[in-house]
């Protein structure tokens, strides 16, 4: 009964403190968006004063800022993020469901391919340090974290589709369309938790508590898998949830150079064009989901380690 009051408690502090966050970023975000000069009907080629003035006078562009702003905040709160200034017809909302599935896509994918490799190699360089495997992991893993997502994703087409003809330069006609720009998108995570898992693992590696487990005679494997990489995967863990917001955020470029019909291309292009409702919409979005890929990540780490309490 205690530990549910605790779970209970545990949630609503996290719900109270993921809806200020998202108000906050609503904020900045409006204000940010209201400060450039200009707005999103200003183009290079003059708009007649008249037009203009009913197009403002339709979107309710003409109300003092903070009707909008808390007509804004009504919107988010029904689920509603207005329509695009510059995709006639279309809703914000729309344009999300239609580009957020392949972004989740790719981003998915990335993280998987990240997890999946990422944290045995960590784990093979950390038994094997200062071997061949440990100096070779630890190579390409400085080597991915040193190189951009977009210089990486310049370097697979070349060799990949433009040298090799593997792959497809752009689209995701089929499953093969995927490849490039998952291992692009994954190269900085996919390294980084290499190295966290290969220090976090040599450290536990070196407590009493493993020492002890080993004078008992337990087999290496299961000292290696029940006992240390319990501990050891914490940091990993700890990180997951801002590098899922990451990827998929970081997907935004990958998805240009690709021609991925994602999020990424409504996100660039409504800054280009002033689209204030998109701009904010799905920068609030992906605030929300940052917040709560944080807050499982903030439950999972409970349920890892269970000196960790609720209440703490």
């Amino acid at each position: 009964m205690k530990e549910v009051e605790e779970l209970g408690r545990f949630i609503f502090k996290r719900l109270i403190s993921m809806l200020i966050t998202i108000i906050l970023v609503t904020t900045f975000t409006f204000i940010l968006m209201h400060s450039i000069p200009g707005g999103p009907f200003t183009k290079e080629k003059k708009v007649p004063p008249a037009i203009e003035e009913a197009l403002e006078e339709k979107y309710n562009l003409n109300d003092p800022l903070p009707i909008q702003y808390i007509d804004y905040l009504k919107g988010i709160a029904t689920f509603d993020l207005g329509p695009s200034f510059q995709y006639e017809g279309m809703s914000v909302n729309k344009l999300i469901k239609d580009g957020f599935p392949t972004s989740a896509k790719i981003g998915g994918l990335s993280v998987l391919l990240t997890l999946i490799v990422g944290i045995p190699f960590g784990i093979l360089s950390a038994l094997k340090q200062n071997s061949w495997q440990d100096y070779t992991v630890m190579f390409l893993a400085t080597l991915g974290i040193t190189i951009p997502a977009f210089v990486l994703a310049t370097i697979l087409i070349y060799f990949f589709s433009l040298k090799l003809g593997l792959f497809p330069t752009f689209g995701i006609d089929d499953w093969t369309g995927y490849i490039l720009p998952v291992i692009a998108l994954s190269g900085y995570s996919l390294s980084f938790i290499t190295r966290l898992t290969r220090s976090s693992m040599l450290e536990t590696m070196q407590q009493d508590y493993i020492r002890t487990v080993r004078a008992k005679g337990i087999p290496e494997r299961i000292v290696i898998f029940k006992h240390a990489l319990r501990n050891s995967i914490l940091p990993v863990v700890t990180y997951v949830g801002p590098m899922v917001a990451a990827i998929l955020t970081g997907s935004f470029v990958i998805e240009r150079i690709f021609a991925l019909p994602g999020m990424g291309r409504h996100f660039v292009q409504s800054i280009t064009n002033r689209d204030y409702t998109t701009i904010m919409g799905i920068t609030v979005f992906y605030a929300a989901f940052l917040v709560i890929m944080v807050f499982i990540v903030d439950v999972i780490y409970v349920l890892v380690d269970p000196r960790i309490k609720f209440d703490k």
